[in-house]
């Protein structure tokens, strides 16, 4: 089993990996603060461990990833996490962004839709003694019994923006998901003015893996 052991040099490590997504253009100091907290190597096998302060994705088992931290960075700073925020994720993965938004204050409710990802991130989310709503199945429907949300956050890549998700957001909320085909996407932030409007901005230049269920790629 590994051991959650935090050294100076993966401290050390933490802190030059925040500089290198400030220096990409992420400016929210609480986002980056957060970042600087959550010991990333946690959420790694021992084989991969030594990769866990580079700016890039890996797998985490179950043609799943841990995200890019600039990716995680860029996806928490547009959603505007604040103190006290029902913060719906859909893509659990390793927890890592999960964590992310509890560490910036977010009461969290998650969905994983690999069912042996979901059952090792709840063990271990457990050991780590961090506390959130976990849920097994298809987030492409969201949670209509726990909402609305006052944000929403998609970690793998849509064909479309599942209307189910815009219809769980309070007005005023955001959503953020990264759009487009199975290899590149488009990040798109939804913020909800009313229920018939909404605000889109849209931001180039990303790859997600897959969003699978009803609303999204299918297998």
């Amino acid at each position: 089993m590994l051991k959650l052991e935090d050294t100076y040099l993966h401290q050390g490590k933490r802190r030059a990996l925040v500089q290198e997504i400030k220096a990409k253009g992420i400016r929210s100091e609480r986002v980056l603060d957060a970042i600087l907290t959550l010991p990333r190597h946690f959420f790694f096998d021992t084989a991969l461990i030594s990769h866990a302060y580079e700016d890039k994705a890996f797998p985490i088992g179950e043609g799943q990833t841990i995200s890019q931290p600039y990716t995680v960075a860029f996806q928490t700073e547009l959603l505007e996490v604040k103190p006290g925020d029902r913060v719906l994720e859909i893509g659990t993965g390793s927890g890592y962004q999960a964590c992310i938004l509890h560490i910036l204050g977010a009461e969290v409710f998650t969905i994983e839709y690999q069912k042996k990802l979901f059952e090792k991130t709840q063990r271990f989310l457990k050991r780590l003694g961090i506390e959130m709503h976990l849920f097994y199945g298809d987030g492409t429907g969201g949670l209509p019994q726990y909402a609305p949300f006052d944000k929403i956050i998609v970690t793998a890549g849509a064909p479309v923006v599942p209307e189910a998700l815009i219809s769980q957001l309070k007005i005023g909320g955001i959503l953020v998901i990264p759009v487009g085909d199975r290899k590149r996407q488009t990040m798109v932030k939804i913020t909800k003015k009313s229920s018939k409007e909404v605000i889109k901005e849209e931001f180039e230049g990303f790859a997600f893996v897959p969003l699978l269920g009803k609303d999204g790629w299918k297998g």
